[in-house]
């Protein structure tokens, strides 16, 4: 493991010492924290506090793109996480994610979303470790939040940052069990720079135009696969229906309003277990769902962030809320049309990671 930290922190001089006025930083945080207690399935495995590292890789922006200067010139990179749960029946996680980081009251306030995959060193197994309910896979989806008071290039290039972290590690029903893990830490680190000072480098957005885009029309469809709360149940595909307006307010945002159809090939198996167990469910009943959600789209060049929120107006089978959620990433690969991944949750109970493909006119 020390090879490999070593290796980490020795790519970016390799890669960029060549290159004056870069704009690239490498950031070293330690953490230390506690794993919040979201369901009592998990007692058992959060009764120490885990600690870990985030080692990231930072590409400023100075406004050579007009949305870089709307955000306030963000930076962009990849992290490195490591997470020791202190458990050895929960294992240690190894995470590789894309971010973005966002500043605030003088660049002195950052905030980082990191989306990613991490690698868990012992996930539930039926024989060798059954009590590890909170993963159900080795690999698995991963988002990060980490909002930091920073100061670079304190002496020298070398500056200082802390605050507070939130990782969430979940399969996302890829498989079963999928009780998951949200850890909220305590960060303190530093920030090296390849550029001393940068603050001339900036270029306000001289587009003063008033931003202004009619209706669209969206259409979507969304797969994946999911498994039920039934350990070993298998699993199953699903197709996701959707058609929305949407409506630019600014160049950063739109809002959004529309309809779900569900087709969740798991819940066509559950039926059957669930009207044994339950009498007053027929066999027969329909595992199908049809939704209206309202929504938020915040665009970030070629990017987007997606936010949704919906209930469900057709729902026969009564299983999981009747209110759902949507937080996704979409990227627009021409003009109209986009490829996306999200995650649909009930609350903290993950149901799919969804696969999308998207028409916007």
């Amino acid at each position: 493991m020390n090879k490999f930290f070593y290796l980490l922190l020795l790519l970016p001089s390799l890669i960029f010492s060549q290159e004056e006025n870069s704009g690239y930083n490498i950031d070293v945080n330690n953490f230390y924290g506690k794993i919040l207690k979201h369901s009592d399935h998990i007692s058992h495995l959060i009764n120490q506090s885990p600690e870990g590292v985030v080692i990231s890789f930072n590409k400023k922006t100075f406004g050579k793109k007009s949305w870089e200067s709307l955000f306030n010139y963000p930076d962009y990179g990849l992290s490195f996480q490591y997470q020791d749960n202190k458990n050895k029946t929960l294992g240690d996680l190894y995470g590789l994610y894309a971010h973005y980081n966002f500043y605030f009251f003088k660049r002195n306030l950052m905030l980082r979303i990191a989306q990613g995959v991490a690698y868990n060193t012992n996930p539930y197994d039926a024989q060798t470790n059954p009590l590890n309910v909170a993963y159900g896979t080795h690999y698995m989806p991963a988002t990060y939040f980490m909002l930091n008071y920073k100061k670079e290039n304190i002496w020298n290039n070398l500056g200082l940052q802390a605050g507070l972290s939130f990782f969430h590690h979940s399969n996302a029903n890829l498989r079963a069990p999928n009780t998951s893990t949200n850890t909220l830490a305590i960060n303190v680190g530093a920030v090296y720079s390849f550029q001393k000072s940068e603050e001339n480098n900036y270029r306000k957005n001289t587009d003063s135009i008033k931003f202004k885009e009619p209706l669209r029309y969206n259409f979507s469809f969304r797969t994946g696969f999911t498994e039920s709360d039934a350990i070993g149940s298998g699993q199953f595909p699903f197709y996701v229906f959707s058609g929305y307006v949407d409506k630019r307010l600014t160049r950063k945002s739109a809002v959004q309003f529309g309809v779900d159809f569900f087709m969740m090939k798991y819940l066509e198996q559950s039926v059957r277990f669930i009207s044994a167990v339950k009498p007053e469910v027929s066999p027969n009943t329909d595992y199908r769902k049809g939704g209206v959600f309202i929504g938020h789209e915040l665009f970030i060049n070629k990017f987007t962030v997606e936010t949704q929120f919906g209930f469900y107006a057709y729902r026969p089978l009564d299983y999981l809320d009747p209110v759902y959620q949507r937080l996704g990433l979409k990227y627009y690969f021409a003009k109209q049309i986009s490829l996306g991944v999200g995650l649909k949750t009930h609350m903290a109970k993950a149901e799919a990671m969804e696969f999308s493909l998207g028409l916007r006119l």
